[in-house]
């Protein structure tokens, strides 16, 4: 049901990878503008990860879950009456802040009800729904874009709407009257397990590799797009193609890969190779963006995406103590928000002032550089003979 409601409220996500288009083509900000509004989402994802995981270990997942959904709606509404650029700016902020709180508390109550030994697959599942619905929503959001760019924000807080009150409807009374039971991941890893992850310094260093990955992966959602609509000269429609494309190949590969990972691979080794085939995949763009090196190139993003993002999770889940699961979600979370902050600006200011080719060689560098720091930091990190057996 997490999954399901995960699903309905991302078939919405047709917003974000289309922001950017938005503003240069329906508002005619500059990319560099564009930028730097796209980063103020980067804040408010920060500040809503850090309250998110705050709150979700004082008032519990439920509350913060339908409360986040429910106040997602109007501020979507909202959105297409901001025309200038401070007025984007600060409405993206403040729905960014309302959504992003949804996440930490969606993941401990992943941790909270999955079996300790299906983690992997469970946040796998959950991010199958993720995919499944964001293959929907931009597919269907490059056709209502071509249309009227407000359908985009109103068609998000419908669906917003309806994952909020399904949300209620299911876990309301299991809520209330207890059935369901947290579950606690517990593996034997040497930790410290009430450690506050602020003062947990290899769980920080790990954060830092997580958030260099991320600028270079959400690059998906901001100058990917701006590069398929300026450089490739893709329609929206093409555009809202290629990303429904994406979603739906996680959809099909994901559960299997991630078995295949979890049996012939270790989790360094997994992040390790993940990261290095998100890195290829956009380096390649630099050198070819004829239709089938566009999709040749998300194919290879997508199963990086599979062997990195289900097993950033993980590690955290293992990381994380029994009552401080929140805290710790809400941390990498911000890593990954940090992200949102740097990567619009970073990439669309050097796209602008040294061409998009330089953008993406640069990204697989540094995506190298992140694949094999992952695989040495994660044994130091997490010192299981299991976990750090030779792959």
């Amino acid at each position: 049901m997490l999954a399901l409601v995960m699903l309905i409220n991302r078939s919405g996500s047709m917003v974000l990878p289309f922001l950017g288009v938005y503003m240069t083509d329906h508002l005619h900000f500059s990319i560099e503008n564009s930028g730097i509004i796209l980063s103020f989402f980067g804040i408010g994802s920060v500040i809503g990860s850090w309250l998110g995981g705050m709150i979700t270990d004082k008032i519990g997942e439920y509350k913060v879950q339908y409360v986040s959904l429910l106040l997602s709606v109007p501020l979507f509404c909202m959105i297409p009456l901001f025309t200038t650029e401070v007025g984007l700016a600060s409405i993206i902020l403040i729905q960014s802040i309302v959504s992003e709180t949804f996440r930490p508390a969606n993941s401990v109550a992943i941790t909270k009800y999955a079996k300790p030994e299906n983690i992997t697959r469970a946040f796998s599942l959950n991010r199958m729904a993720v995919n499944l619905g964001f293959s929907i929503g931009p597919a269907l959001g490059g056709i209502l874009s071509a249309i009227s760019y407000e359908f985009l924000f109103f068609s998000n807080a419908l669906t917003a709407l309806v994952a909020g009150l399904m949300y209620i409807r299911f876990f309301g009374k299991r809520n209330k009257s207890g059935v369901l039971k947290e579950k606690v991941v517990k593996e034997d890893i040497q930790i410290n397990k009430e450690k506050s992850p602020y003062k947990d310094h290899k769980f920080l260093i790990y954060c830092l590799f997580c958030m260099l990955f991320s600028i270079c992966f959400f690059q998906l959602f901001s100058t990917l797009t701006i590069f398929y609509k300026d450089t490739a000269h893709l329609s929206q429609q093409n555009i809202g193609f290629i990303l429904g494309y994406s979603g739906f190949l996680i959809v099909l590969l994901e559960m299997g890969f991630v078995q295949i990972a979890e049996k012939y691979f270790n989790l360094a080794f997994t992040m390790l190779i993940g990261t290095l085939i998100c890195g290829i995949s956009y380096a390649m763009l630099a050198f070819d963006y004829t239709m089938i090196t566009l999709l040749i190139s998300m194919t290879l993003l997508c199963i990086g995406e599979i062997w990195t993002l289900p097993f950033v999770a993980t590690i955290t889940a293992l990381r994380s103590g029994e009552r401080n699961k929140g805290a710790y979600m809400g941390l990498n979370g911000m890593a990954f928000s940090i992200s949102f902050i740097i990567t619009p600006y970073i990439g669309t200011l050097i796209a602008e002032k040294f061409g998009f080719n330089l953008l993406w060689i640069g990204t697989g560098i540094l995506a190298t550089f992140i694949a094999i720091s992952f695989y040495f930091i994660i044994p130091w990190m997490i010192k299981n003979k299991e976990e750090v057996k030779e792959g």
